[in-house]
């Protein structure tokens, strides 16, 4: 959340630009070459600061500390309870999400399938307009910005898709009208219909 909030700018930065450019490499080379140049240019800095270090240590320059020591100290394993915690939830959201394709695919719900059958209508033009590595490359910029922009103007936002979620509550209401046979429109008159008085 750091990161996407941009923080540390300069963190965030490094990271973006990594994940963008690494992306746009992959439409000339392949994902082996991407990752194999990446990997080499890592090992590349690493390999050269430690020797630095170690030649200052030598010329006694240097304390002698492994400049890497904070990252190699670093605990990033789980705890027994903890992975199993994860599992768990892993297994849940995998089972949830079989069952709500299952249900959709076989029309559990009619209008939930024809909703999905609308949606990937329209992914075959996006299909057509771009390839995955596009939109992969559009999501990771939107998710580096559209975060920050929504919190710098969280009460516009808030406000415009507030009138945009009563329009379509309002279709969704018609429609659900229509579907169960139609009815009365409801009554425009503030209170109701008032009574004539003789």
């Amino acid at each position: 959340m750091d990161l996407i909030y941009w923080k540390d700018t300069e963190r965030t930065g490094v990271v973006f630009t990594g994940l963008v450019v690494g992306l746009l490499s992959l439409f000339q080379l392949s994902i082996i070459t991407v990752v194999s140049t990446i990997s080499l240019g890592v090992m590349c800095f690493t390999v050269s600061v430690r020797l630095y270090y170690k030649i200052l240590q030598v010329l006694n320059m240097g304390d002698g500390v492994h400049p890497f020591k904070a990252y190699l100290d670093l605990d990033i394993s789980f705890s027994g309870e903890l992975a199993d915690q994860y599992t768990q939830k892993t297994i849940v959201t995998i089972v949830s999400a079989a069952n709500s394709l299952k249900n959709l695919f076989l029309v559990g719900n009619l209008f939930d399938s024809l909703k999905l059958l609308a949606l990937m209508y329209l992914v075959t033009f996006l299909g057509d307009l771009c390839n995955g590595l596009t939109v992969l490359i559009i999501a990771v910029i939107t998710l580096f910005s559209l975060p920050l922009f929504y919190k710098q103007h969280q009460a516009k936002v808030d406000s415009f898709f507030a009138g945009i979620q009563a329009k379509i509550d309002n279709v969704m209401d018609i429609l659900h009208r229509i579907a169960q046979g139609g009815g009365p429109n409801p009554d425009p008159t503030p209170g109701g219909a008032k009574p004539k008085t003789q």
